[in-house]
């Protein structure tokens, strides 16, 4: 299936149905907001988190004593969306459950993803939808690699993240080798309200708050572009780069990996949330381009 493009006229996105996931955002300049996808750090984009984020302890998890095996960050990002609605400005994604999802996620599930663009601001929406009778558990991440830096000529080194609040608060980390939250919370980075991201902070892997005080942010430098972010749905962060890379992921999570060693039912998971039959729950994520003239 051919890649979606939308325009409000400011801006063009570009979505790949497969993963429904954002490929690139440019301004009417043509300046590029994503990442460069450079093979020799990684190639994602900005791909969905669903039904899990970060990974398992194993690659597996349990539900009722059933054990079943999930690959980090699940199965949206690796699979084909259908389009269900389309304008210029906007586009509408859908993923439900399949044999196949249910032989690894055994639960009914609809999950939309929509893009819309208005002036300088795109707009993303997830959706996840319960059509079936029993509980669905499930966690949701957005995973946007942005340019680092971005356009409009300022260094990498001056590029600061500013967030809503002042984030006191300590931080997680991985473990290295498997993946999984470390027991032990550590000192966070953020001045008052302020991170100056460099790449040494990622050599062992994101930067992850558990609990957030901010729900939105500005990435960029003065005299640069610059992108103002809100997540109001989601109350986690992971910020990560490889080490070196053209890109900074700004990743608003619904959930986090599994701490270290954890062996208990899927649905008591961290950031693990339940919808009943019918219900709905949406997580809203909005860029706004504040360019450099």
């Amino acid at each position: 299936m051919e890649f979606v493009t939308i325009s409000s006229g400011d801006l063009t996105a570009r979505i790949n149905p497969l993963g429904a996931e954002l490929w690139s955002l440019t301004d009417r300049q043509g300046r590029e907001y994503m990442t460069d996808a450079d093979p020799a750090f990684w190639t994602g984009h900005a791909p969905l988190l669903f039904p899990i984020v970060g990974a398992l302890n194993g690659d597996r998890y349990r539900i009722d004593g059933q054990e079943y095996e999930l690959a980090k960050h699940g199965f949206a990002r690796r699979s084909m969306f259908e389009i269900v609605e389309a304008g210029p400005a906007h586009v509408r994604f859908r993923l439900t459950d399949s044999d196949a999802t249910r032989r690894i996620y055994p639960f009914a599930f609809v999950l939309d993803m929509a893009f819309r663009l208005s002036g300088t601001e795109l707009h993303m929406q997830a959706t996840v939808t319960n059509p079936g009778e029993e509980a669905l558990p499930f966690s949701f991440g957005f995973h946007p690699a942005f340019a680092w830096p971005l356009p409009g000529g300022a260094a990498k080194s001056d590029h600061v993240i500013a967030f809503e609040h002042d984030e006191p608060q300590p931080i997680r980390r991985i473990e290295p080798e498997t993946g999984l939250v470390l027991p032990e919370p550590v000192r966070t980075p953020v001045e008052g309200h302020l991170l100056h991201p460099e790449a040494s902070q990622f050599e062992a892997d994101a930067l992850i708050w558990d609990h957030l005080a901010s729900r939105s942010l500005t990435f960029g430098a003065a005299g640069g572009a610059q992108l103002a972010i809100a997540f109001p749905d989601t109350p986690m962060l992971g910020i990560w780069q490889k080490p070196g890379a053209g890109y900074l992921c700004i990743e608003p999570w619904q959930g986090i990996a599994d701490p270290l060693g954890f062996t208990g039912d899927y649905r008591e998971k961290p950031g693990v949330i339940s919808l009943q039959a019918g219900e709905a729950r949406s997580f809203r994520m909005d860029v706004a381009a504040l360019s450099a003239d």
